[in-house]
């Protein structure tokens, strides 16, 4: 069975997760100033960098609450027509886990590679080709963002609303044809996110481990566990 996840970028992600966490360098310590951004509950850093304040009526109104949103504030009548934030992955904190918005979601690339998988669960499962693994009981799609057009980077990329996905830091330039990896990240990767309509947390939850063993086999599972909050793996041995 093909891997999800490529093994050359499993291998330096998991590097820098096995390694104790090293302060920032001088390069990452600036941008978290300058922007000053903030931890992120789903890993990572960011800031909001802009809340449109036309309100719009909120959609998802008549949608069941989401089992394990993180919070249920806000006006439950209307959204912000927008909201943009500024997201950053760096060495010490290199992924950002298994999470979903009700809204879509657009992201475009300012510097530096990461790997995203996406969780198709309205798309049936019936074969695997090209940049796209087919996995168990839903379609995964993986893909790498950068400024490498040639090899398939991608610099804008959506994602709609509902769909569970999963980022992490890939070193700054891809493997050689010799296997050597150019560079470390130096800088992280940083992108913006527009959410249409604006975000909040009620339209925002995290994978649970039910759901992660709903959605993916038995190999499938094993290669994205640790793409999983550290809660949900841990309730995963709970759950065979």
């Amino acid at each position: 069975m093909p891997t999800i996840i490529p093994p050359s970028d499993k291998k330096y992600v998991s590097s820098l997760l096995s390694s104790p966490p090293q302060p920032h360098n001088p390069a990452i310590m600036s941008t978290i100033t300058t922007l000053n951004l903030q931890d992120h509950i789903e890993g990572g850093h960011f800031v909001e960098t802009d809340r449109d304040p036309l309100r719009v009526p909120n959609p998802f109104k008549s949608h069941p609450q989401l089992s394990g949103a993180t919070a249920q504030d806000g006006d439950p009548e209307t959204r912000n027509a927008s909201t943009t934030i500024y997201y950053l992955v760096t060495p010490r904190s290199p992924v950002g886990h298994f999470h979903r918005n009700r809204a879509r979601t657009v992201h475009t690339l300012h510097w530096g590679r990461a790997r995203y998988v996406v969780l198709h669960a309205d798309r049936a499962t019936t074969a695997s080709s090209g940049k796209e693994t087919i996995s168990a009981k839903v379609e995964v799609e993986t893909f790498v963002v950068g400024k490498d057009l040639a090899r398939g980077e991608r610099l804008q990329w959506i994602v709609e609303g509902g769909k569970f996905k999963a980022s992490f830091l890939l070193p700054d330039e891809s493997e050689d044809g010799d296997g050597t990896t150019a560079s470390e990240s130096e800088k992280g990767c940083l992108i913006s996110e527009t959410v249409v309509p604006g975000f909040e947390y009620a339209d925002h939850d995290f994978l649970t481990a039910e759901g992660f063993v709903e959605s993916l086999d038995a190999e499938g599972r094993e290669e994205l566990k640790w793409l999983l909050r550290q809660d949900q793996r841990a309730r995963l041995e709970e759950l065979k």
